[in-house]
């Protein structure tokens, strides 16, 4: 198939319908039938990338194996599609204007007044076709951040409206979700709201191809005909994507409601084939029917936010489906972890995971949490920050380095175990700065972490950090029985530590949880929620005895 396709995903009413879930759902569908199919995302804010955007203004800041810092919507995509994304996947303005600016700096528009048009637009749609004029892709799926009619998308929707021209027949849709509220005071839902975004979008040129209603009740086939009707849309394009019980759902809803069959005829491509989602259904049967369940604490910062730790949720439903666990994530704020309340705050855990973060705020929580895990034999799982915080307690408590710290805490501490890099100290700007994307990493032989990555001898993982393990201390960390059990390959650096006289503790300066999908679980956390039901069935067998 020579002409790649584009399938443009928008947003009206309200933000947060879950664009980025349709589109991964359609993805997925579209993959399961042959077509090599990817996801973008435009963001339309003026940040250059969400690296420096506070995870409570935007959830989670999630790494490409190319280091480029995205939105957390490419994670669902990897989750979803198990293809790997990166830098050409994610755009935000912030980016766009910085690129065009540049240009008109090197000379590039030879004098030209720069304008939205033509000189933005023709930014995004270069940025647009980047990933389908690369030939690894039949279908190039562009997911719009924000909502029709917001100032800030509208380069996007022009740039759109262009290419969808410039593209011809057949070769571009686009499929609009919008919110088909239900006013429980009238007792009906309503297509009002459906009808003015779809007008929005018209005004601005662009005809939607395809209605995806997200709803809370079952549309009728009389509102379907309606909005049919009043959006100007076939009728067999009237989607209804009504909220599920687990996101692993939509596909197969969207698979029910003929979204992948009506896309592949606006494109003119073969639906000969059924999508085959023989693996993906096994993972729900698992998902939905578990044999035992496990309560995790996850210690973090930013709590308060699910989409803050989004990655690692996602990383638990995948590893609890291997295992057949529920994984109960009890999300537990390290501020208010004390001397005094520990032992309350994390009593009946299966397992503890110390979360990644930035800044000092509630580190003795979690140094307390790792050592209430060591103490207590308790499965412990420690991400980046969470592993440094382990060295850090290691060093305290162990090793007697009373004032043991890390310079990201305390910068004139005598006894920093955790160091900034040499590299990062003439830094002043934070954005794109840190040890980013994937790096090789060497595993010690006959290591825990060796087993669990099932006899490696080298891996890759991706970074997002600062600061490391300080090398000054290791021969003393060692000689007191803390084991490096992996080291970078290119800095010599510590990335995983652990302990042998401890049934199950791995810390990892790396994320894991950005490389777990639905079709390969990462073995970290596999193992980890697997050494969570040993424990638990330890302490219930301990009880009963």
């Amino acid at each position: 198939m020579s002409q790649t396709k584009y399938i443009f995903v928008t947003g009206g009413v309200t933000s947060s319908l879950g664009k980025g879930i349709i589109a991964a759902s359609l993805a997925k569908l579209l993959q399961a039938r042959g077509y090599r199919t990817t996801i973008q995302k435009l963001d339309p804010y003026i940040n250059v990338d969400p690296g420096t955007l506070n995870p409570y203004e935007h959830g989670e800041c999630y790494v490409t194996d190319d280091g480029a810092e995205t939105d957390l919507d490419l994670g669902h995509y990897e989750r979803f599609l198990n293809v790997r994304t990166s830098q050409a996947n994610n755009v935000t303005t912030g980016r766009i204007y910085q690129s065009v600016i540049e240009k008109e700096r090197r000379g590039e528009f030879l004098g030209k007044t720069v304008q939205v048009v033509p000189h933005i637009t023709n930014e995004i749609k270069e940025r647009v076709q980047l990933l389908g004029n690369s030939g690894d892709y039949d279908i190039v799926i562009t997911e719009i951040g924000g909502t029709v009619g917001d100032i800030e998308s509208l380069p996007y929707i022009e740039a759109v409206r262009q290419l969808l021209w410039e593209l011809g027949d057949n070769n571009g849709i686009v499929i609009h979700l919008t919110l088909v509220p239900y006013l429980s005071a009238a007792g009906e839902l309503k297509t009002k709201p459906t009808q003015h975004s779809v007008k929005t979008l018209m005004e601005s040129g662009i005809k939607a191809d395809i209605l995806v209603c997200r709803t809370e009740h079952e549309i009728s086939d009389d509102i379907k005909d309606k909005l049919a009707l009043f959006c100007n849309v076939k009728r067999e394009a009237v989607i209804q994507s009504i909220d599920a019980s687990t996101i692993y759902d939509v596909p197969v809803l969207m698979q029910e409601e003929g979204l992948d069959t009506v896309t592949l005829k606006k494109l003119a491509l073969s639906d000969n084939s059924e999508p085959d989602l023989t693996q993906w259904n096994e993972f729900l049967k698992r998902h939905k029917n578990p044999k035992n369940e496990v309560t995790i604490g996850l210690i973090g910062k930013y709590v308060e936010l699910q989409d803050s730790y989004k990655s690692i949720l996602e990383a638990f439903i995948h590893a609890g489906a291997a295992n057949e666990v529920k994984v109960k994530v009890k999300s537990i704020h390290s501020e208010f972890i004390t001397e005094q309340n520990f032992e309350n705050k994390l009593i009946g855990l299966d397992g503890i995971l110390v979360a990644p973060g930035f800044g000092e705020r509630g580190i003795e929580g979690k140094i307390k949490a790792v050592q209430h895990a060591r103490e207590k034999a308790i499965p412990f799982l420690g991400i980046c920050l969470g592993m440094q915080m382990a060295v850090i307690e290691y060093a305290r408590n162990v090793l007697g380095i009373k004032n043991a710290n890390s310079t990201e805490m305390d910068e004139h501490t005598a006894t920093p175990v955790i160091s900034l890099m040499e590299e990062q100290k003439t830094i002043t700007n934070m954005g794109g700065t840190m040890r980013l994307g994937a790096w090789d990493c060497k595993l010690k032989e006959g290591s825990l972490v060796q087993k669990v990555y099932e006899g490696e001898t080298e891996i890759s993982e991706r970074h997002r950090h600062r600061y490391e393990f300080n090398n000054q201390y290791k021969s003393q960390l060692e000689k007191s029985g803390l084991i490096t059990s992996g080291i970078n390959s290119a800095t010599d650096l510590v990335e995983i530590v652990e302990l042998g006289n401890h049934p199950w503790f791995i810390g990892v300066q790396y994320h894991p949880e950005y490389k777990s999908t639905v079709a390969n679980p990462h073995p970290l956390f596999v193992g980890f929620v697997k050494a969570a039901l040993a424990h638990k069935k330890a302490q219930t067998n301990a009880s009963m005895a």
